[in-house]
C-alpha cells in the first residue's frame, strides 16, 4: 500500500505527467493482474482493468459503488456536482442538466457557437504566421461555455474566471493536504473565487427571470433555475447550481480544447485524412454564402470529419482515469472488495485493446463506419447511465471550429517533435506551435 497518506499517488502522478500513464497501469496489471489494491490520493484503493471492469462501473447500482470522488476534487468542484451524486440525486440532477444539453435544444444554439468560432478567428488568428493551438482553443471553449452556459459576455468577469479555472483544474488531481504554497492550497483559493462569481450570476439570472427580462433557455445557468418540481420547489438549490456549473466548466473547457488541439495535430500529420476531411467541408462551404452561419443540417452532412474526432478520442483520450467509491462490502472477479475502499479505473485502455480493436496503433476513421462497436470498449464519452450529457455539446464545438479552420487556412507543426504530459489532462509542452497561411 506504500507510504502512509501518500502511498503510490507521487508515482502515478509523475507517471501521468511523464505521459507513461498508460506503461504504469499496464506494468501493474502484468505484476498483480486486473484487479490489485494500492494507495492513491490518500484513501485504499482497488485498481480496475478491462472492458468487464468498465461495464461493471458504468451500468452499477449505485447501492454498490458510488460516485465518490478523491478528497481533492471533492472539495475543490464541490461536494453536490454530477460526478459526486449517485441514486435519485444523480438522476434529478443528470436529468436538468440534459434538459439544456439534449439535440433539440442546442439545435438552436448552433448559430451561436458560429458566431463565437468567427469571432475568435478574427482575433487570434487571421493575420498570424504562427499561432500556438492548445491556449488558443482553450480561449476558444471557455468563450462558447461563458458564452452559452454562463452567459456572461466578453469582459472584466469573463478574464477573471478564466484565471481562476485555471487555478482550479491544476489541483484537481493531487494529494489533499492544504498547506501554504502546495497545488492543492492554491486550487481551493480559486475555487472559493469562482463559486462566488457563479453565485452572483445566479442572484443576477433570478431577477432577470422574475421581471421577464431574459428567456429560460438563454443559457444553462437560466435554464437550470427555472426548473421546478411537481409542487413548484426548485428542482436544483443554487449549491447544486454553482458545483454542477464548475463540472461542467472543466468538462466542457479542458475536454473539448485537447480534443480540438490533438484534431489540428492529426490533420497535419495525416494528409490523406486532412484531403478527405477538406473535401467535406469545401462541399458544405460550398453550399451557403460566407455570410451565412453554420445550421444543425450542415453539421449532420460532417459524418466522416466526426469519424476522425472519435478516432483522435480513441487514440488520445482526454481523461485518463476515473473513481469510485464502495458502498457496501461486494465481490469483483473473485475479490472481496471492501466497504468504503476507492475504486480507480483507466477505462480508455480498452482503446488500444487489439481485441476490440484491430491494428489499435493505426489511425484509421474508417473503422467506425466499418467496424460495429464492442460494447463498453470505446468509452470517450463514458457508457451505460453514466454516458457524458455534454457530448452532443462536444460534437458542436468541434465540427463548427473544424469547418473554418479547413476552409480558411492550411498548417503545418513547427517543430516535429511536440511532447504533452498529463496534469491531470493532456499538455503540450510548447502549446502545440504550427505555421498557418490564409487559403485563397
Amino acid at each position: 500500500m506504500g507510504i502512509p497518506i501518500v502511498g503510490q499517488s507521487l508515482s502515478l502522478l509523475q507517471a501521468m505527467r511523464a505521459n507513461k500513464g498508460e506503461q504504469w497501469i499496464q506494468e501493474r496489471i502484468k505484476k498483480y493482474g486486473p484487479i490489485s489494491k494500492l494507495n492513491v490520493f490518500g484513501t485504499p484503493t482497488v485498481l480496475l482493468h478491462g472492458q468487464a471492469a468498465n461495464k461493471f462501473i458504468y451500468t452499477c447500482d449505485s447501492n454498490i459503488l458510488a460516485n465518490k470522488q478523491p478528497e481533492s476534487i471533492k472539495r475543490i468542484c464541490g461536494e453536490r456536482n454530477l460526478l459526486e451524486l449517485s441514486g435519485e440525486d444523480h438522476r434529478r440532477v443528470r436529468g436538468a442538466l440534459v434538459s439544456f444539453l439534449k439535440p433539440e435544444v442546442l439545435k438552436q444554439y448552433v448559430g451561436k457557437m458560429d458566431e463565437e468560432t468567427r469571432m475568435h478567428l478574427q482575433m487570434h488568428w487571421h493575420g498570424k504566421h504562427q499561432v500556438q493551438v492548445e491556449p488558443l482553443m482553450k480561449t476558444l471553449t471557455f468563450n462558447i461555455i461563458c458564452s452559452l452556459i454562463f452567459g456572461i459576455e466578453r469582459g472584466t468577469r469573463r478574464e477573471v474566471l478564466v484565471q481562476l479555472f485555471k487555478s482550479l483544474i491544476e489541483g484537481v488531481l493531487s494529494v489533499p493536504i492544504n498547506l501554504p504554497f502546495t497545488r492543492f492550497n492554491h486550487s481551493l483559493q480559486s475555487s472559493a473565487k469562482a463559486k462566488a462569481i457563479i453565485m452572483d450570476l445566479i442572484r443576477e439570472k433570478r431577477v432577470a427571470l422574475e421581471e421577464q427580462r431574459t428567456s429560460p433557455q438563454q443559457d444553462l445557468i437560466t435554464c437550470l433555475i427555472k426548473i421546478r418540481n411537481e409542487d413548484g420547489s426548485a428542482l436544483l438549490s443554487d449549491e447544486e447550481i454553482v458545483h454542477n456549473c464548475i463540472i461542467v466548466m472543466i468538462a466542457g473547457h479542458d475536454t473539448s480544447s485537447i480534443l480540438l488541439t490533438f484534431l489540428v495535430k492529426r490533420l497535419a500529420e495525416d494528409p490523406s485524412v486532412l484531403a478527405a476531411v477538406v473535401h467535406e467541408q469545401e462541399e458544405i462551404a460550398h453550399s451557403k454564402s460566407n455570410e451565412e452561419l453554420l445550421t444543425w443540417d450542415n453539421l449532420s452532412k460532417m459524418k466522416y470529419t466526426w469519424r476522425v474526432a472519435m478516432e483522435t478520442l480513441r487514440m488520445t483520450p482526454p481523461v485518463f482515469c476515473s473513481f469510485r467509491t464502495a458502498v457496501k462490502d461486494f465481490e469483483y472477479g473473485g475479490y472481496l472488495i471492501p466497504k468504503g475502499w476507492q475504486i480507480i479505473w483507466a477505462a480508455c485502455m480498452t482503446h488500444m485493446d487489439e481485441t476490440i480493436f484491430p491494428d489499435p496503433s493505426k489511425f484509421d476513421p474508417t473503422r467506425f463506419e466499418q467496424q460495429k462497436l464492442t460494447p463498453y470498449g470505446l468509452v470517450a464519452f463514458g457508457g451505460g447511465p453514466r454516458m457524458c450529457p455534454g457530448n452532443e455539446f462536444t460534437r458542436i464545438e468541434t465540427l463548427t471550429m473544424i469547418h473554418h479552420l479547413v476552409t480558411l487556412f492550411t498548417w503545418k507543426l513547427s517543430s516535429k517533435d511536440n511532447p504533452f504530459s498529463r496534469d491531470p489532462l493532456p499538455v503540450f509542452k510548447e502549446g502545440l506551435p504550427i505555421q498557418i497561411e490564409p487559403k485563397k
